[in-house]
């Protein structure tokens, strides 16, 4: 049963990881017509709608109830459809262009900051060999999106704050991950709804603001249906399959391990640049084969541990 929870666990987060990666160049050409604050909202109340009728059809009303915990929900679902949604696409909105793939570059900060935030509030240590494997596949990811020329830090250093907005979405989604763990006797459709629901209520209060203020002009109906496409693969897609997908594997996998195939963000993005006509370098091969190294040897250990240990899904940390 280990075996299968691991293995399950992994495939979910592969999708989402993927769906994630293939957002981005589609979020460019949304981004064009459309204001990345309206453009991140409608995303996820489309999203919100069909996970209540999902859940009122599985669960029933009684699933709504937030049962005491409304603070904790607001704050996790701010997080991920308000700081991450809105941030991330803020900043690759400012960046043009090069923000597609500094956008995906960011993704691969998670693991870093998974650690780090572990580290701080557990007062933990990971074990030597997930370290190991977060920095091979950050390696891997480095040399897919640089293409092995150094020079592309120092354009970055002209985008300080698009990057300072890419860095908060990011730490927004690995506090919503983590954030999960505090609601294992609930299933994951009724964790996403809630705080895809709880998250979407701020991002209106955000926008109605920014409008108000004339801060942000409010789209017309012609400029959203330009974008129905678009829209579309973002709802269905990296929008409702990758959020269920990604919520079942990192509570299957935990955090900590489960965040590591976030690495396959800016491979799946390099991949769909190739089909729309990017030439694909040596650097950029060898990275992605470094990537799945890295998660093929993780995951090897992982299962090591867990024969050892016959805990299925406990982080394997060392205290410190």
């Amino acid at each position: 049963m280990a075996k299968k929870q691991l293995l399950l666990g992994s495939i979910l987060c592969l999708i989402a990881s993927m769906s994630w990666g293939a957002m981005f160049p589609v979020a460019h050409i949304a981004l064009q017509k459309i204001d990345p604050f309206y453009f991140s909202f409608i995303r996820y109340f489309l999203v919100g709608i069909i996970l209540v009728v999902m859940l009122l059809i599985k669960e029933g009303k009684a699933a709504f109830k937030l049962e005491g915990r409304g603070i904790a929900l607001t704050l996790f679902g701010t997080m991920a459809f308000t700081v991450y949604n809105m941030c991330i696409f803020l900043g690759q909105d400012m960046m043009g262009a090069p923000g597609t793939v500094a956008a995906s570059i960011m993704e691969v900060m998670m693991p870093m900051i998974s650690i780090m935030i572990l580290w701080i509030t557990k007062k933990s240590m990971p074990k030597k060999y997930m370290l190991t494997s977060i920095v091979i596949a950050l390696f891997g990811a480095l040399l897919v999106i640089t293409n092995g020329n150094l020079s592309f830090f120092t354009t970055a250093s002209q985008h300080l704050f698009p990057l300072f907005l890419l860095f908060v979405g990011v730490v927004g989604w690995v506090v919503y991950s983590m954030g999960g763990a505090q609601f294992k006797e609930w299933s994951i459709l009724r964790y996403s709804t809630l705080t895809c629901l709880l998250g979407s209520a701020v991002s209106f209060v955000i926008v109605a603001t920014l409008s108000i203020t004339g801060l942000v002009p409010v789209p017309s109906l012609e400029t959203v249906f330009s974008i129905k496409y678009e829209m579309s693969f973002m709802v269905l897609l990296p929008g409702l399959a990758a959020l269920l997908c990604w919520n079942a594997g990192i509570k299957m996998l935990t955090p900590l391990n489960g965040i590591l195939f976030i690495n396959f963000v800016p491979i799946t993005t390099f991949i769909v640049m190739a089909f729309q006509g990017y030439q694909i370098s040596v650097y950029e091969l060898a990275g992605t084969l470094l990537v799945i190294f890295a998660l093929l040897r993780n995951n090897a250990y992982q299962r090591g541990s867990i024969g050892k240990t016959s805990v299925v899904g406990k982080p394997q940390f060392n205290q410190t």
